[in-house]
C-alpha cells in the first residue's frame, strides 16, 4: 500500500476505534453494537478494491482485539474483517464511481450479517458460545439495522476522503515539475543541435566558399601567367 493510503486508513481506523468503545459500546442499545469500525473497513475497500480492504480490515481488526476492554481471543475481529475486507473489495466500481447508494448499502447490510455470523463461528470453535446465551437471529437483525442507519453518515465520506488521497495533488505538482524539466530539456537539446547544425552548415558553405575563392585565384594567376 502506497503512504498516503496507510496514513489515511490508519487515522481513520483509530478515530473510529475510539468512537467504538468510548461512544457507541456505552450507548446499551438493545441487541448488537453500532459497528463504526466495520463501516470504516467496507468505506476503504470499495475505493481501495480487495487487497487493500484486507489489508485494511486485518489491520482494523487486530487493533479492535487488542484495545480494552476486549474479551476474546486476539486474531478473532482481524480475521472476521480481513474476510469481510476483502469480500467488499470485489465489489468496487471499475471507475471507481457509485451510480447509486444501493451497492453500497447492500454491501453494508451483508457485511453486517456476514462479520456477525462469521465471529459467532469462530467463537464456537475456540469455545466461545456467547452468541447462543443473547441470541443469534437478534443479534443479526440489529447488527444489520445498527449498521444501514449509520452507513449514510459515514461511508459516503471515508470513500470521499480515500478518493481526495488517491488523487495525490501534491504528486501530480511533482510529475508536472518534471515533465517541465524533461521537456524545456528536450527543447533546449534540440536547439543546440540545431544551433550546432546551423553553426556546422554555415562553418561548411565558407569552407567551400574559401576553396572555390582559392581556386578561382590560382585559375586566374594561371591565365595571368
Amino acid at each position: 500500500m502506497r503512504v498516503n493510503r496507510i496514513l489515511l486508513s490508519t487515522s481513520l481506523v483509530v478515530v473510529a476505534l475510539v468512537l467504538q468503545v468510548s461512544v457507541l459500546a456505552r450507548l446499551h442499545l438493545p441487541g448488537a453494537v453500532p459497528d463504526l469500525l466495520l463501516l470504516t473497513v467496507l468505506g476503504l475497500a470499495l475505493v481501495y478494491g480487495h487487497v487493500g480492504g484486507a489489508l485494511v480490515g486485518f489491520g482494523a481488526g487486530l487493533l479492535a482485539d487488542l484495545a480494552p476492554p476486549a474479551d476474546h481471543a486476539a486474531g478473532r475481529y482481524a480475521l472476521v474483517l480481513c474476510v469481510i475486507g476483502y469480500l467488499a473489495g470485489l465489489a468496487k466500481p471499475e471507475n471507481g464511481r457509485l451510480k447509486s447508494a444501493t451497492g453500497p448499502m447492500v454491501v453494508v447490510a451483508a457485511a453486517a450479517v456476514g462479520s456477525t455470523l462469521l465471529y459467532a463461528g469462530v467463537g464456537a470453535l475456540v469455545g466461545d458460545t456467547a452468541a447462543r446465551h443473547v441470541g443469534l437471529p437478534s443479534l443479526l437483525f440489529t447488527a444489520a439495522l445498527y449498521d444501514l442507519l449509520l452507513a449514510p453518515f459515514v461511508v459516503p465520506g471515508i470513500m470521499a476522503l480515500a478518493r481526495r488521497a488517491e488523487n495525490d495533488p501534491l504528486a501530480d505538482t511533482n510529475s508536472t515539475a518534471k515533465a517541465t524539466d524533461i521537456s524545456s530539456g528536450w527543447l533546449s537539446s534540440g536547439t543546440g543541435l540545431k544551433i550546432g547544425g546551423q553553426r556546422g552548415g554555415l562553418g561548411a558553405l565558407k569552407t567551400k566558399a574559401r576553396t572555390r575563392t582559392a581556386r578561382v585565384g590560382r585559375i586566374k594567376g594561371v591565365k595571368r601567367l
